[in-house]
């Protein structure tokens, strides 16, 4: 079975990621909400998740930093990438909704970077998970910026690192 990440764009501006997980849909949205499984999945291969603020609620925030933790990863290695989201809208366990910021580590988000409107949803598949995510940008000039940035590749090695994950849990 292949858990590849069927991705398309919308609009010009909206990114769509699908890929299916092997673990049911409770699982899957609780690796998305608690501080102590997304430290252990959130970012790419050879990125740790060393602060990880999160208020889980509609208004809450998600305050996190990313770092490189790979020496192989030449000029990244010891990069920090920090992130602010606002949730705006939590249906247990079915969706999230949320912006998402580029911020420093006071919380303070970066005007010269896009935000991102996103929606997560969670599609139960009898024991697998769909999940489906949105993310709409102000522009296709925002879109294309991320994708330079290699997002793309950043999210199928963090799904692939929360698939291990799931896979380890189960057992």
């Amino acid at each position: 079975m292949s858990y590849t990440i069927v991705s398309r764009v919308e609009k010009e501006r909206v990114l769509v990621l699908e890929r299916i997980f092997d673990a049911p849909r409770d699982l899957v949205f609780k690796m998305f909400k608690e501080p102590e499984h997304l430290k252990r999945w959130f970012g790419p291969k050879g990125w740790d998740l060393p602060v990880c603020n999160i208020d889980f609620q509609p208004g809450g925030v998600w305050h996190y930093c990313m770092k490189c933790v790979d020496q192989h990863q030449g000029q990244f290695y010891g990069m920090e990438s920090w992130g602010k989201a606002v949730f705006k809208d939590i249906i247990e366990p079915e969706k999230i909704v949320y912006t998402d910021y580029f911020a420093d580590a006071e919380g303070n988000t970066n005007a010269t970077m896009p935000s991102t409107n996103v929606t997560v949803e969670f599609i139960d598949l009898g024991g697998r998970t769909m999940l489906v995510n949105r993310s709409e940008y102000v522009s296709p000039e925002a879109l294309k910026l991320v994708m330079d940035m290699g997002m793309l590749q950043g999210i199928t090695e963090t799904w692939g690192r929360l698939e291990e994950l799931l896979h380890e849990l189960k057992k």
